[in-house]
């Protein structure tokens, strides 16, 4: 595409603003797609400079776009200056987008200008990207090109390939229909329709009921400027064991850190009180809370209580949030300019699964959801984990956007791992969803309330689980380079 420098970029920003509204709320797959069928043609002829320069801009507005309510967190309850949390914002975006200009300058660099080998090697610079994103430096996987196609006809790759997967096939699709000229594009084309024709053929069901689980998820809907305030927290605790007590299934879920004090300096008449009710047999409850002490620090954990008398369940958040949840080395003082209660935390240990009602439940704090390799080892076996349960709090993020995009992450671990994913949050997403990725039930956001639910177990492997259990991500960096691979006879005759 020959343009001048400000209007290949600026093209490239609106394209990346695209690519963010295919992700819900809105829920268009297509956009996806086409989004990045404007980068391809974009880069197409590109020098390696003007490919890395576009694939910035595309990648900053996308990431800018996708991630603005973080400015929240950082301005309204982290307490820095509108500018600073803005410019934090954005440099957040430039960092992370670096991954996509550096393989975009690659495949304009190494082309090797035949149509198909070029379509196959953007796929894999696209993959490259992508999994560098997700997994270097604790990683940040959010809004991944493969989450926009939880609905739709990609899907059906997720528990074959997960959530990359269908991300590298949605850019191979993409070169395929930009790449190419006369009958060269003509048959690239019909490969795209061929592609997508054969997903049809992959299988689709792995598992298998496992039994049914009443559930309860609560939803108190707490202000985060009110969750930490001396003068509330007490009263918000008399109305959370009020909200707990009421509540009537199996199993009761809180959202993290529901407990805003940590477990161990609270009154053992409070937590005596809060818990008894699940202290009879067949009734069970996980409770957000922080475990610990000043010493080894404190993990923001899920604490299960239940009858008998062995000790209670602990599960520790394990993968933790940078500059909210832990401090990266040399940003001390960045993270000291926020005022965020317990933002220096320990990291848990325990994967094993809760034991109820017949079902054994894997709980997942946060944006834990995020890292199916983390977890991947949960649901395979014949002991895996038959229900998968998050707990969040993103009050911290406003009211736009971010609660819409959560679930549709959450929905894509269900589609992986043909497992149903309950959600107990603090402001929204409150859901359930199935083993098909369907939210079969939801609370309106920011509402005080308690969504009673049944929801079916299930067990067996999918072929994604399995093989992410055993290698992680790695046989995607593998196909990642082999796809880049087309492109080396250009590298040799260099």
């Amino acid at each position: 595409m020959r343009l001048g420098a400000p209007g290949a970029l600026a093209l490239a920003a609106l394209a990346g603003v695209a690519h963010t509204a295919a992700f819900a709320p809105l829920d268009l797959p297509w956009l996806q797609v086409l989004a990045v069928v404007a980068l391809v043609a974009l880069v197409q002829t590109a020098t390696p400079a003007q490919a890395f320069a576009r694939g910035w801009a595309f990648g900053t507005a996308w990431l800018t776009s996708g991630l603005w309510w973080l400015y929240i967190s950082l301005h309204d309850f982290g307490g820095l200056p509108s500018p600073l949390a803005a410019v934090a914002v954005l440099l957040l975006s430039l960092a992370l987008s670096l991954y996509l200009a550096l393989a975009l300058a690659a495949w304009a660099r190494w082309r090797s200008r035949r149509p198909l080998a070029d379509a196959l090697g953007f796929a894999g610079l696209w993959l490259l990207a992508e999994l560098a994103r997700a997994q270097f430096l604790t990683g940040f996987p959010w809004i991944a090109s493969g989450y926009a196609h939880a609905d739709g006809l990609l899907a059906m790759l997720a528990p074959w390939g997960g959530v990359y997967a269908m991300g590298a096939l949605a850019a191979l699709l993409a070169a395929l229909v930009v790449l190419g000229q006369g009958s060269e594009a003509r048959l690239n084309r019909l490969l795209a329709v061929a592609l997508l024709g054969g997903l049809y053929l992959l299988p689709q069901q792995f598992t298998e009921p496992a039994g049914e689980l009443t559930v309860s998820l609560l939803q108190p809907a707490v202000p985060q400027d009110l969750k930490f305030d001396p003068a509330r927290i007490n009263d918000n605790m008399q109305a959370l064991q009020r909200q707990l007590h009421a509540a009537r299934g199996a199993l009761v879920v809180t959202p993290e850190s529901v407990l805003p004090v940590p477990r161990d300096l609270l009154d053992e008449g409070y937590w005596a009180g809060l818990t008894a009710p699940f202290r009879q047999p067949g009734r069970a409850a996980l409770v957000g809370t922080f475990i610990g002490n000043e010493r080894d620090g404190y993990v923001n954990a899920m604490v299960g209580v239940q009858a008998g008398s062995g000790p209670d369940y602990e599960y520790g958040k394990r993968h933790l949030l940078p500059f909210g949840e832990y401090i990266p080395p040399g940003f001390r003082w960045f993270v000291e300019l926020m005022r965020i209660p317990l933002g220096d935390q320990a990291s848990g240990h325990n994967s094993a699964a809760f034991a109820v009602a017949g079902q054994r439940v894997r709980p997942l704090i946060c944006y834990e959801d995020l890292f199916g390799e983390d977890f991947a080892d949960a649901v395979v076996g014949p002991q895996a984990a038959t229900v998968l349960v998050n707990a969040s709090n993103l009050a911290w993020f406003g009211r736009w956007m971010v609660q819409d995009q959560h679930l549709q992450f959450s929905r894509l671990r269900a589609l992986e791992f043909q497992r149903p994913l309950v959600r107990a949050t603090n402001t929204g997403a409150t859901a359930v969803i199935d083993h098909r990725g369907v939210v079969t039930h939801r609370l309106p956001a920011w509402q005080e309330g308690t969504l009673d639910a049944s929801v079916q177990g299930r067990r067996g492997d999918t072929p994604y689980a399995r093989w992410l259990a055993r290698a992680g991500l790695w046989p995607l960096w593998v196909l990642a380079l082999a796809l880049f691979g087309a492109m080396a006879p250009a590298v040799r005759r260099r």
